[in-house]
Formats: structure tokens, sequence, C-alpha cells
């Protein structure tokens, strides 16, 4: 397996404009349109009138510069205006993609075609959630709905991923949800592809039933509305994530079918080459079916770019040229980022073309026969697997030790049988007798794998996960990758490998004796905090859970602690048994069985866990962890809120106040003396900042110098109320709110006051985060 250097021409060209388009990404503000549309216009007429090569490759640069600012500059000035967030406006449009319906619950694709008062932002595609739905919207309908709708805005913490990035990729301008109104009316069918997808779907629910065709479904018609979160487990622990997701070396086997097709037809019957060229045929009924896979998957980029590539193989072979590999793929990234500059701010575009990419240069047939195939097989899997670890764990934090495993397996039989008979079985569905045991068939061996992947997944260190260590490291272990399959006789090959170490082992800066970190984590509204000393863990709730099997726990909680390498998890304090605090618990236990559980409300977990008592206080590194206790109320009942475990971290420098949703009532109920400290405190204002907490008292007891407050961007409680901001400012402490900052690292270092180290989400750093 060697890399073989390409033609610079195309290559270079297309080199640039990645370069062109991906810079603008890094500024956190663009410049007025006009200003980049000059720069587009002063460029294009530089590729043409420079001499001078260099200087040629450095205008496309500047090009696609100007047209990926362009376009981003559109996106943002398309977004729902702030001051028109969190009103009721009446729109009429038409449902794209495919609805998820879940629990009675609705979520979809809207794109509106007037909008009451026809504001400016009208043009573009809201998301919305339809709660408790009478009936759910299906693909392509027309439909009038009242919705209450703001910008699109995500949770900012470490290592994950960025909402507001992702919707200015995808062209939403806002999100929101459907309000009760009789207005709300279907007005009529519609006629798209989406809703050929849906009922494709639908007819495979109908002949396999749901469970045995959920993965077919998302084969045939890029449908994953039926994988749950298990799936998705087993897919990324074992690397086939990019089987499910209908691969690119998908549509290419669709276009050997028609292929085939054809030579099958002029084999039966040569005279037909008296009136069409067989040539001409196979090329033209390969791009066609090819073409209608793509269109049927819903268009995903490694689709585009590979019906891009086959259509290039179509023309010049029409025209009686040879393209090569990389020749290809420089034209198709060329296209796309013409046609989509902001595709750069997709993982999916980094991942297609970077793999194609390594395979183009590193991955050359040189032997036929069942040998030879299977040999370049392995070649090609080994390559794959090495050359898209460093990219795999920049964007996502975690990457497969068993894909090379599974994909030896499950890439040949998914792409050569299981696709064949899925898209087969699909045409021929009018005819039931035929169809429905070749997709039965498909369904079975998908059924099987599945069985084979799940096992895979749970072998211990299936997945490697590493901590953030910025952008340097990825490129040195691209770097080492190339260096590892240079061509045989190169000097010293296998040291590429060390090129990996900055990346698989980065350098982490730990706490001294005395000292800890705390990262109170944006989970909106609700309250996960992370606490660092120099050899231990601690995580004080857990977040929310959500929808559709999601939690804060495994989606905000988990990914942080690895991006921020802070190690297994030593103890687990759940405050109490609301969902908004212990809604991600059950994640972390999955994860750190081993973790010692603590909770003010032990039986409303769903596992085993300790009381929090002044008994079960302990001392990590010179830091004590001690619960304050909260007594229970004198007459009635103790509401749940009141049963929040209160923890006091105190190091050297400081201490740490972790109040969950006491309420003021509670407040009043602690002794003084166990609140009093003459160290510097930070504290979480306790219920998210609701009105009947953080009373005078209590905050003259405290006497903090910052307080942070856990809710979620305009959440419908109006938390932190005005009076709670008042009352901390007249005490003299400063506020942070996650909602505005991200999540929020504080250290409390040895013999030095607290101080606030990062806020994820300010500065914006980015132009599309505000």
């Amino acid at each position: 397996m060697v890399c073989r250097v390409p033609s610079l021409t195309l290559t270079s060209l297309a080199v640039a404009a990645l370069l062109g388009c991906t810079a603008v990404q890094g500024c956190a503000w663009l410049p007025p349109w006009p200003w980049s549309m000059l720069a587009v216009l002063v460029a294009f007429a530089g590729t043409v009138a420079l001499p001078w090569r260099p200087l040629r490759h450095l205008a496309v640069c500047l090009l696609f510069a100007g047209w990926a600012a362009l376009h981003g500059a559109h996106g943002m000035a398309a977004r729902l205006p702030a001051e028109e967030e969190g009103q009721d406006v009446v729109v009429r449009g038409h449902v794209v993609d495919l609805p998820r319906a879940r629990g009675g619950d609705a979520s979809f694709l809207f794109v509106p075609e007037s909008v009451e008062g026809a504001p400016p932002w009208s043009r573009g595609t809201l998301r919305l959630s339809w709660y408790r739905t009478p009936v759910s919207p299906a693909p392509c309908e027309h439909w009038q709905l009242t919705v209450r709708l703001r910008r699109p805005r995500g949770n900012v913490n470490p290592g994950g991923g960025d909402a507001e990035r992702t919707a200015l990729q995808r062209g939403i301008i806002a999100t929101g949800y459907v309000r009760a109104a009789p207005d709300n009316a279907r007005m009529g069918p519609g006629r798209c592809v989406d809703a050929w997808r849906d009922g494709v779907a639908r007819s495979l629910d109908t002949h396999l039933g749901s469970d045995d065709a959920r993965i077919l479904k998302a084969l045939a018609v890029g449908d994953t509305r039926g994988l749950d979160a298990a799936d998705w487990d087993i897919a990324r622990a074992t690397g086939v994530s990019h089987l499910i997701a209908i691969s690119g070396f998908h549509i290419g086997v669709a276009a050997g079918g028609g292929v085939l097709a054809v030579r099958l037809l002029y084999a039966w019957w040569p005279l037909l080459g008296l009136w069409l060229p067989r040539q001409l045929a196979q090329a033209v009924l390969g791009m066609l079916v090819a073409g209608g896979y793509g269109v049927l998957a819903g268009l995903g980029l490694p689709t585009v770019r590979t019906l891009l590539m086959i259509g290039v193989v179509v023309l010049a072979g029409m025209a009686r040229r040879r393209a090569g590999g990389m020749s290809l793929l420089a034209f198709a990234m060329l296209a796309v980022l013409t046609f989509d500059p902001l595709s750069v701010l997709s993982a999916g575009f980094w991942l297609s073309f970077a793999g194609v990419g390594f395979l183009v240069c590193c991955v050359a047939p040189r032997s036929r026969g069942l040998a030879g195939w299977l040999g370049e097989l392995l070649r090609a899997q080994a390559a794959m697997s090495i050359a898209l670890l460093p990219l795999s764990l920049c964007l996502f934090g975690s990457t497969s030790l068993m894909g090379f495993v599974a994909n030896l397996v499950a890439a040949p039989l998914v792409s050569f049988v299981v696709v064949p008979l899925t898209l087969l079985g699909c045409v021929l569905l009018p005819l039931p007798a035929i169809a429905v045991p070749l997709l039965a068939g498909a369904a079975w061996l998908l059924g099987r794998l599945w069985r084979m992947l799940a096992a895979l997944a749970e072998v211990p260190g299936a997945q490697l996960s590493v901590a953030e260590s910025g952008i340097l490291p990825v490129v040195l272990a691209t770097v080492g990758a190339l260096w590892l399959f240079m061509p045989r006789g190169v000097p010293l090959r296998g040291y590429g490998a060390l090129l990996f170490l900055p990346l698989l082992l980065p350098v982490r800066d730990m706490p001294r004796a005395g000292a800890f970190r705390v990262w109170v984590l944006d989970v909106g509204q609700g309250l996960a905090v992370v606490v660092r000393t120099r050899q231990h863990t601690l995580v004080y709730d857990t977040g929310p859970a959500y929808g559709g099997g999601r939690d804060a726990g495994a989606g905000i909680v988990l990914p942080s602690i690895t991006a921020l390498g802070l190690g297994p998890v030593d103890t687990l304090v759940v405050s109490h048994g609301d969902i908004d605090h212990a809604g991600g618990a059950s994640a972390i236990v999955s994860r750190y069985p081993q973790a010692r559980r603590l909770s003010g409300e032990p039986g409303r977990l769903g596992f085993p866990a300790e009381q929090c008592t002044s008994a079960a206080d302990w001392s990590w590194n010179e830091v004590s962890f001690r619960f304050i206790e909260v007594p229970p109320a004198v007459q009635g009942k103790t509401a749940s809120n009141d049963r929040s475990c209160v923890l006091a971290v105190e190091g050297d420098g400081g201490r740490f106040l972790l109040t969950g949703d006491i309420s003021d009532k509670a407040e009043r109920r602690i002794d003084r003396e166990a609140l009093w400290s003459d160290l510097p405190t930070v504290t979480t204002v306790a219920h998210h900042g609701s009105k009947h907490s953080s009373d005078v008292l209590w905050l003259r007891a405290v006497q903090p110098e910052l307080a942070i407050v856990s809710a979620g961007w305009r959440n419908r409680f109006g938390h932190p109320h005005a009076s709670v901001l008042a009352r901390h400012e007249d005490a003299g402490a400063d506020v942070l709110n996650t909602a505005v900052s991200g999540a929020i690292q504080v250290d409390l270092p040895r013999g030095a006051a607290p101080r606030v180290v990062r806020e994820w989400r300010r500065p914006a750093g980015r132009y599309w985060r505000e």
C-alpha cells in the first residue's frame, strides 16, 4: 500500500478553495456583504488575469473565502430577529424531509410560504415540535400553524456539539413549537420526493414489521426514524455508522447494478448495439440508477459527492477521455463548495472527502483474482481505520477500535448483498410476491449482522475516547498516517506512529493538592456540575432527561468529562430526584458503575444510593467535601426541592457551595454556624434563580463573591428572577448565567482567590454564535 502524488492542477485549485471556505469559518465576525462581494469580483478577475500560478491559487482562495462569507452573512441575516422571539405568529407552508413522531409528539422541518405580517425572516426553514399533536404532519403536506419561535440556540460545553453552527449549515432560521390554536389546519397534500420516501418506508414496515425494517429503511431511503439510541451506540462503537447513513459506496454499487443490467441486456440481445453503443447505454443507465437512489436516499453529502464523481466519469467516457481518481475528487469538492460553501461546517464533509482522498492516494489495485481483491480490501480497511482516526477523535471525541474488524464483515455484506437485495425489493414493491422474499432475506442478514456488531460493541475498549487537545495534534497524527503508508523504501515509515502520541496522550494540567476546579455545565433548565481535585472527579447532578430516550448525562456530562480529560468518576451526588437534576444519572452510573452514589432522595432514583448526611463527608487531595444538612420542616411534609443535598467543597483558596433546589424556607432552617466560612465563596444559585430562593439572610450568611445560575435560555419559568439578581448584587456578588455564558470553569487554586477561567460561549469566537 503506497501513497501516490496526484496531479496538482485541479487538486491544488480544490485545496485553495477549501482553505478559503474554511478560513472564513474561524472568524468571530463577517464583513458587510458589499465588501465580500467586492472580494469575490476582484478574486475572480485575478484567477483569469494573473499570470503566475501561485497568485492564481491565492486568488481562488480569496474568491471562495468571499463566497463563503456571502453565504454566511445571508444565513445570519435570515434568522429570526431577536425582538420577535417568543411571539406567536401564523405561518403557512409545507413539511419537508421525514417528520418524526414519538410518544404523541412530533418534530419536523417546515418551510414557510407566507407568514403573518410577511417579516423579513420568512425565507428559510423552521424546526418545529408539536407536543401532544392530534395528527402528525406527513411529508410535503401544506399546513397553517400558529407557532412560537426563537433564534437557533444550543448548549455550549466542552466536547459538545454546536447547534447554532449546524442550524446555519442546514439553513434553519428559527426553532419553536406549535401552539394550540383553532386556526391550525391541514391545507392539503403535496407532491415531493419525501412523500415517496415515506411511502417506501411505510411499505417496509407493513411487510416486515417495524423492528425488522428499522435498519433496512435507513439503507433504502435514508429513514433513520426507527433507530434508537442503543442502535446508534452500536454503530458508533463498531464504526459502521457510514453504512447506515447510505455511504457514497452504496451509490456506486447502485450505478454498478445499472451497468450490469445493460451488459446482461446486450448479451441477450446483441443487435441493440446497432442502435445504441453499449458503453453509452451503460453510462446513461448507471447514472440514472445512481441518481434515482441518491434522490431516494435524501441527497446527503456523501451521496452528492459520489454522484458528481460518477457524472464526471460518464462525461469523460463519452468524450473518450480518462479521469483520474484524485481529479474526480477535486472536481466534486469544487462543485460542492461552489453550490454550498458552508458545507465545510459539517463533519460529514470532512469525513467523506478525507476518507476517499486517502483511499485514492494510498490504495491502488496491483493484482487480480480473489486473493488480490481480498488483499486490497484488507489494505483499504486498514488505511481508512488509521487515516480517519485523528479526524474522528477531533470531531466526535471518540473513535471505534473495533471498526477494522467490524467493517471487514459488514462493509462487503451490506454493500454487495444487502443493498442490492433492498433496492431490487423496493423497485418490485408493486409485486409483493417477488419483493417481500427479497426484502425479508435482506432483513434476516442485517439482523444476524447486527447481533454480531452488538457483541463487538460490548468488548472492553471497543471505543477510544481522548481529551480535547487542539488542531495541531490532529494535523500531526494525519501526517503520521500518511507517513505510515509512504511507498516501500522510504526510511523510518514506522515512526509515523509516534506522531499519534500528542493526540492519544494529551498533556493535562491537574490542580495541585489543596486546590480544585469546578465546571458548571450548560444543560439548559437543569443542573450539572463537575468537580476535579488532583486525582479525583465528582459529578454533582446530571442535568435533565429529554424526549426520545436522550438525556444530559449521556449527551453533555460524559462528553465533557472525556473532553476535559478528567478520567473516571469517583463519586456521584444527585441532589434530589427531580428530572432536571437526576435525568442523566443512569448514564453516569452505567459508564462508571464503581462510583460512590449519594442523594437527598435515593428512593426516587433507579439505582441504589446512600443518603447524603454529614456522616458521608470525605476528603480528597487536601480538599474537603462536607454536606450541610437541611433540617426537615417542623410542620407538614418536606418538599422534594428542600431535600436537596447541599454540598460545600473547601480547599486552601476558597470554597464552592452546591445548593440544588432548596427554597428560602429550607435556607432559613439551616444552621448559620454550618454556613459560615472565612474562605472566599462561590455558589450555585439555588433552584436556578427562583424568586423563592436565595433570600437576604442566606446571602448574608454565605457571603458569595460569585454566584452561578444554571438555567435555560428564555425558559418559561423566568429564571433567574430579577429580585434574585438584585439581592445578589446588593450582597456584592457577581452573577453568571450558563444560558448566557455556556459552561463555566472556575478555578479555586491554593493560596489565591477563586477566578473564572473560561466561559464557553463568551467571547463568541465564531460569527454564528451570539
